[in-house]
């Protein structure tokens, strides 16, 4: 087919469009999944894109799935490329607005997104599989001419990045194409934050995210990893070392604490070092990291986020015999995605709802036992609308158990709020920045993603990293 299909869906027959049935998305089968690390989609071949593409009934600009994409991704021309086997033309249109389309197109939580806000859903059949049509053009487009990254004409001002995930790879990529020097600083031993180090191979391969760094290697971004910014190297001194901008993506990394009794046994790991020490090759961790961690037979995660559903799934890959999931409201008020804890049950994972964790107790060995419990109950929404709970008197029970992960929750890192004078940030640690522009109090110092949000979605974090880049060229410009 030669040139660019023109965005005009005049001839859409929408009705028939409707009746056409999807053939669902390629899963390996469960039992087979769980015996390793590997990504449980099955690889989509050209036939499968182009006929769930023709499901799609190109809905009046603008699409709801281009308006409930945090992004702002033209969907519907990207999927209208796809089903006429322009899959190159369609990876263009997805990098026009997304600087990780090969992720988010994975592990977006697009029920609740894109495909949410499909049509085809809300008329009671299965919506159109965006995230999985835009991970398989990226994919084509990768593996049949490559991705480089267009570098604009060097205009002599450095800037710094700190924190290498989802927000300050998209900010990286974004200012390399201004022409500006761009230096990722990290204190992890590799570029990729989360995506490396907390989201498990089956559902983000790292092949995948050292893909993306090999474009940004290519383009001129430096890395600087094992760097912990604040301790010895703080943001003054990279102003006074000759940095023009500098880019906080530093993320939420601390993770909450249950403050129940027991919470430090032995036997009980926090999600973070529990899916960095199970799901990363040893050469990429820390020394001190550099041990699996023991997964007893009867593993218990405690939390209803995505970071929960991680953990069950990984637990099962590491030889838990059962898996269970405690969680202190019901299944509507979790805010992890329905995808991975709908695969999570195929893989054998149960989940407790209106339960509460306690108290920890340890064996006579020492290590954890038994988890004590009570039951909730639902009441009114608070201020945010979600709903309150409160223990049930009496319900008192014991789990047995000789494994707990706790995936409650995540919040910021004080230390660079502590070394950074000036800085304005709220009462809980979030930095405080211009919605549109990630711009902060001190001049040249911008920021974005979760460190300002709280813990969100790695789409809504790389928005936020090109927005700030826009905003840092604008003022390097000055």
């Amino acid at each position: 087919m030669n040139g660019l299909l023109p965005r005009d869906f005049s001839s859409v027959d929408r009705k028939a469009r409707m009746k056409i049935e999807s053939r669902g998305l390629p899963l390996r089968p469960a039992d087979e999944r769980i015996r390793d690390f590997d990504e449980a989609i099955i690889r989509l071949d050209d036939e499968w894109a182009m006929y769930e593409a023709t499901r799609c009934i190109h809905c009046p600009d603008p699409a709801p799935c281009q308006k409930a994409c945090p992004a702002g991704n033209d969907i519907s021309y990207a999927v209208w490329l796809i089903e006429n086997g322009q899959f190159l033309e369609a990876a263009s249109v997805y990098r026009q607005t997304s600087s990780l389309p090969e992720v988010c197109g994975r592990i977006c939580p697009q029920e609740r997104l894109c495909e949410g806000a499909c049509v085809r859903g809300t008329k009671g059949s299965l919506p159109v599989p965006t995230g999985a049509l835009e991970a398989f053009t990226t994919h084509y487009e990768r593996r049949k001419q490559g991705v480089n990254i267009p570098v604009g004409k060097f205009t002599g001002k450095k800037v710094a990045i700190i924190g290498a995930g989802p927000a300050g790879l998209a900010c990286a990529k974004q200012l390399v194409r201004c022409g500006h020097w761009v230096t990722l600083f990290d204190a992890w031993p590799a570029p990729g934050g989360l995506l490396i180090y907390g989201i498990p191979n089956f559902k983000l391969p790292k092949k995948v995210v050292f893909d993306i760094w090999d474009d940004l290697l290519r383009a001129g971004v430096t890395f600087v990893g094992n760097t912990y910014i604040g301790p010895k190297i703080t943001v003054d001194k990279l102003f006074a070392g000759g940095y023009n901008a500098i880019f906080l993506g530093v993320g939420t990394t601390v993770d909450t604490k249950l403050n129940a009794p027991g919470e430090n046994l032995p036997g009980i790991y926090k999600a973070t070092d529990f899916l960095v020490r199970t799901n990363v090759d040893m050469d990429l961790l820390p020394h001190e990291m550099c041990t699996r961690p023991e997964v007893g037979e009867k593993v218990v995660v405690i939390g209803g986020g995505d970071t929960s559903s991680d953990c069950l799934r990984t637990a099962l890959r590491s030889g838990a015999k059962e898996v269970t999931c405690l969680y202190r409201r019901s299944e509507a008020e979790m805010p992890g995605g329905y995808k991975d804890r709908k695969m999570a049950v195929e893989e054998g994972a149960q989940y407790h709802f209106l339960t509460q964790p306690v108290r920890f107790i340890a064996g006579a060995d020492g290590k954890l036992a038994q988890i004590e419990c009570v039951r909730t109950e639902l009441g009114e929404p608070d201020e945010s609308g979600r709903r309150k709970f409160k223990v049930v008197e009496g319900s008192d029970f014991i789990l047995e158990a000789d494994t707990a992960i706790l995936a409650i929750g995540y919040k910021p890192d004080p230390i660079i709020r502590a070394t950074t004078p000036g800085m304005e940030t709220h009462s809980d640690g979030l930095f405080k920045a211009d919605q549109h522009t990630g711009a902060t109090n001190r001049k040249g110092l911008f920021t974005g993603g979760d460190i300002v949000t709280g813990p969100h979605l790695v789409v809504t974090a790389m928005v936020a990293g090109r927005k700030a880049a826009a905003a840092i060229d604008r003022y390097l410009g000055w």
